[in-house]
C-alpha cells in the first residue's frame, strides 16, 4: 500500500478531480527518504487549480508526508501512515489539515472538498483492489 500511495504519477489515473501531476524534482536523501516535489492539478465543474507540494516519501518508517508549498491554500498538509496486520494485510492512517486562502474558494470548494475526501478514500481502495487483487478473508 505504501508503493500504491508514493506512485504520485499515477493519481491522475484514479484520483477523483486529480486532472494532471507533475513532477518537478526527485531527490534521495542519505537516510533513505525519498523527497518529491510535484505541481497537482485538480478540476472540479468550472473551478481549476494547481498546487505544488513537497512529499515526503519515508518507506522504512512506512509514512508519507505531503506539505504544501504553493497555490489557492493558506495551509494544506497530510500524512499518510501504514501498519502491517499480516503478509496481505495493513492497516492505513490518513490525516489531512487545510485551509483556502480565499473566501470564494473556500465557499465554492469547501463542502465539496470535504465530500470528495470520501470519494479519495474508496479510489485508493478501488486501486488498491485493482493494482493487489481483493482483500481475502481468512478462514479458520
Amino acid at each position: 500500500m505504501f508503493d500504491l500511495v508514493a506512485d504520485v504519477e499515477r493519481y491522475p489515473e484514479f484520483v477523483p478531480m486529480c486532472h494532471a501531476l507533475k513532477v518537478r524534482q526527485r531527490t534521495q536523501k542519505p537516510d533513505g527518504t525519498e523527497i518529491i516535489v510535484a505541481d497537482m492539478t485538480v478540476s472540479f465543474q468550472v473551478v481549476r487549480e494547481t498546487f505544488t507540494s513537497r512529499v515526503t516519501l519515508d518507506k522504512a518508517n512506512l509514512k508519507i508526508l505531503v506539505e504544501y508549498l504553493q497555490g489557492p491554500f493558506s495551509k494544506l498538509e497530510n500524512r499518510w501512515s501504514f501498519a502491517t496486520k499480516s503478509e496481505n494485510a495493513c492497516d492505513v492512517g490518513f490525516f489531512i489539515a487545510y485551509e483556502f486562502k480565499s473566501r470564494m474558494l473556500a465557499v465554492l470548494m469547501g463542502a465539496m472538498f470535504d465530500a470528495a475526501f470520501q470519494r479519495f478514500a474508496a479510489a485508493f481502495e478501488k486501486r488498491a483492489d485493482a493494482v493487489y487483487g481483493p482483500p481475502r478473508v481468512a478462514v479458520s
